[in-house]
């Protein structure tokens, strides 16, 4: 049978069974999918030995945590609770680096120094983090990390640019000599320097920032071991977008490493942590067709899906572009955006909006917030409308509450074509759980 994608192996049949399962909307992973992009991540080239975390904030649900971690792939957390979280999912402390913008307080800061203890690495992003973690570190001989800001950036948007002077993210360049100068007052080691410059930018504004960060490491971090590069590398969502080729930014960061330590004596291992490119492909958001509009001459065809910018706000919040798949209640693949030149579908432009209460809720925004039209099958009412793309940034950003609507389920697609449901459908009970009346 068919795949709904020339990658992977989720198929039209599956996505009618998923659906069955749980209900629309679902979202739908693939596992095998994810398993190679883990094994493509750990193959890239290096110099001095190479390790990644996963970016768990794509994809915080418990069974992909496993799933990258059983592939070897560590932890990279943006707050304490994803710290928690990966724990509870079965990771070791020693495995999990966070790195976030909190100053941890009272039962916070009791639970990430024995998170500490137990061989966390904690990557400083401020002057004040240091400080605050630095007689903790030295006491217990522990080393410390800290994320640069190197005051250039790249992103697939402004938003997800982390690195240039709109950013807060790490410390800047121009402050590394005042924390370095406080470390070595305060006799803590730091082992590893860090850097993210954003989510998504051009391939080879990640190549270039890897000559910047090992200067950054040669004037600034003399004791430092390991370079952590990020992760941001491009992925490719729709059919005309060109993925960042991995190999050769392994490559190119192999030759720069082997360079310094030619001129230094010292070889860093070097250390990545991609979120989108481990997941973004594997996952699907499965909604079925409710209604079909129209919008007048001049106006728009619109399709009335199940679930949108409560389960997909990229397209709200960036103006990001996703594939459309349009299946049958019988499970044949009408149309599919890697695929527009089958003469026996009659296609047309057709706009794909929710079911919020929000002019903004369309899968087809431009970066201004425009509607733009895509092309694609006439889906019938109880068709299933799927967006590819969804693995990251979907089920773990979007807000799932909005309009009272539930938290949609997951569900993964094993090697074998067994279905899984990894996440049980919401229920309004639970939305409401925790309200308080006025005469409670």
């Amino acid at each position: 049978m068919p795949t709904l994608a020339p990658f992977g192996r989720v198929t039209p049949q599956a996505v009618v069974e998923a659906a069955t399962l749980t209900g629309t909307p679902l979202y739908l992973y693939d596992e095998s999918l994810i398993v190679e992009r883990c094994r493509n991540v750990l193959a890239m080239p290096s110099a001095f030995g190479m390790s990644a975390r996963y970016a768990m904030k794509a994809n915080s649900t418990r069974v992909i945590l496993e799933l990258v971690t059983e592939e070897g792939l560590g932890i990279d957390a943006s707050s304490l609770n994803e710290a928690r979280r990966a724990r509870r999912a079965g990771v070791a402390a020693d495995r999990i680096m966070l790195t976030s913008q909190e100053i941890p307080e009272g039962e916070d800061r009791r639970d990430l120094e024995a998170l500490l203890l137990e061989g966390l690495v904690y990557n400083a992003c401020s002057q004040r983090q240091l400080e605050a973690v630095a007689p903790f570190a030295r006491a217990r001989g522990l080393s410390l990390s800290v994320r640069v800001n190197p005051g250039v950036g790249a992103g697939e948007s402004v938003t997800r640019n982390t690195g240039d002077k709109y950013s807060s993210f790490g410390v800047h360049l121009a402050a590394l000599d005042r924390l370095t100068a406080f470390a070595r007052e305060a006799g803590v080691v730091i082992g590893q320097v860090h850097v993210h410059i954003g989510s998504g930018g051009d391939p080879a504004a990640w190549a270039e920032n890897v000559d910047r960060m090992l200067e950054i490491v040669e004037r600034f971090f003399p004791d430092a071991r390991t370079l952590n590069l990020g992760g941001g590398f491009k992925e490719a969502r729709m059919p005309d977008e060109q993925a960042a080729d991995i190999v050769a930014l392994g490559e190119h960061a192999r030759r720069r490493f082997e360079t310094f330590a030619a001129r230094t004596g010292r070889r860093p291992h070097m250390s990545v942590e991609p979120g989108t490119y481990v997941v973004a492909n594997a996952g699907y958001l499965v909604t079925r067709v409710m209604d079909k509009k129209w919008s007048g001459p001049g106006g728009f065809e619109f399709i009335l899906a199940d679930g949108g910018m409560e389960a997909n706000t990229r397209p709200l919040l960036y103006g990001s572009r996703h594939p459309f798949y349009v299946v049958s209640r019988a499970g044949e693949l009408l149309s599919s955006e890697f695929n527009l030149n089958d003469p026996t579908v009659e296609l047309d432009f057709r706009v794909v909006v929710g079911r919020c209460c929000e002019s903004g809720d369309s899968q087809s925004l431009d970066h201004h917030g425009h509607i733009i039209p895509r092309m694609m099958a006439d889906p019938q009412v109880g068709d299933y409308l799927v967006v590819g793309g969804t693995g990251a940034y979907c089920a773990s950003m979007s807000p799932f509450n909005y309009n009272s609507h539930p938290q949609a389920p997951e569900v993964l697609l094993g090697p074998e074509g067994s279905l899984r449901v990894v996440r049980r459908p919401q229920t309004l009970d639970q939305v409401l759980a925790n309200e308080v009346g006025r005469h409670d």
